[in-house]
């Protein structure tokens, strides 16, 4: 658990045990940033209920305003980590409860600010467990304007809200891109293709970098869907990646999963160097790319 010291000239409150992090960081021209590893912290999508927000107490720095729930990253501690785990400990929110989508990064140089942007995947009522905290919310994200924003929170804020209707995902034409590599898959379909899987759900869990995805300047998680097909149907799935085996065509199964997709206000990404369904999920509303591509990002 983060505890803040009190803004300067307000009555300072026992802090406990202290994480290395804990501590101030100075800009050059005096500005001070709370952690001295970065800090980190959870934007909580839930599709009924709005954005989780933290009304942070009065002692604290830039207190009686509204802010996501975080705090300092512990040393070694990835901005992911630490977000969800500032968000355990400040507001509840259960372990695999959140599915990751952005993460967005405000990095000065001598100080960063990660916000994951994440969907509530198992629903959950934020608890108080933090002392930092007078109350959480959750907040239409139209709504948010009205309310007396943390300073830092109010800026990104402005960066975060339009891009909250992104939501992106890739089809993968697993037969195509597994072809691509001549290492024995015509031997053992199935086999090829659960490896190319696996290595799929290892990217699905590290997050796309910014800038593969057309999408702006930020590592993205997209959904995954891989479609197999024929001998290839008995391939081993993986975690993190939604494996699809076609009843019949391949070819009329990704264009089927593109059309759901995008239907569904997903930005889609469909992985195939067929030309001819290049086509066909292009005109579905798709953007089209070759085996390369992918296996340039998971190399």
């Amino acid at each position: 658990m983060t505890i803040e010291p009190p803004a300067p000239g307000e009555p300072r409150r026992p802090f406990g045990s202290r994480n290395p992090g804990d501590a101030w960081v100075v800009a050059p021209d005096g500005t001070r940033y709370w952690g001295r590893f970065g800090a980190a912290g959870l934007l909580a999508i839930d599709a009924e209920r709005g954005i989780l927000l933290q009304h942070r107490v009065s002692w604290s720095h830039h207190g009686d305003t509204w802010a996501l729930p975080g705090g300092a990253r512990h040393e070694g501690e990835s901005a992911s980590d630490g977000a969800l785990r500032e968000a355990a400990e400040e507001a509840g929110v259960p372990d695999g409860a959140i599915r990751p989508r952005m993460l967005s990064v405000l990095d000065l140089g001598y100080w960063s600010y990660t916000t994951l942007v994440g969907d509530v995947a198992e629903a959950f009522e934020p608890e108080i467990s933090d002392p930092e905290s007078r109350e959480l919310a959750w907040v239409a994200a139209d709504a948010i304007d009205r309310y007396p924003l943390h300073p830092g929170f109010a800026d990104s804020w402005t960066t975060l809200r339009p891009l909250l209707a992104v939501r992106p995902a890739v089809v993968v034409d697993i037969a195509n891109v597994v072809g691509a590599v001549p290492d024995g898959w015509w031997r053992d379909r199935a086999g090829a293709a659960g490896r190319l899987t696996g290595r799929i759900a290892a990217l699905a869990e590290a997050g796309a970098p910014a800038g593969v995805l057309d999408l702006p300047g930020h590592t993205w998680f997209p959904e995954w869907v891989a479609v197999v097909e024929g001998r290839a149907s008995d391939a081993r799935g993986a975690a993190g990646v939604e494996l699809v085996r076609a009843p019949g065509s391949g070819d009329d199964e990704i264009v089927a999963q593109t059309v759901r997709l995008v239907e569904a206000g997903r930005t889609v990404t469909v992985v195939t160097s067929d030309r001819e369904l290049a086509a066909r999920v292009t005109q579905a509303g798709a953007i089209a790319r070759g085996a390369r591509w992918l296996l340039d990002l998971l190399d």
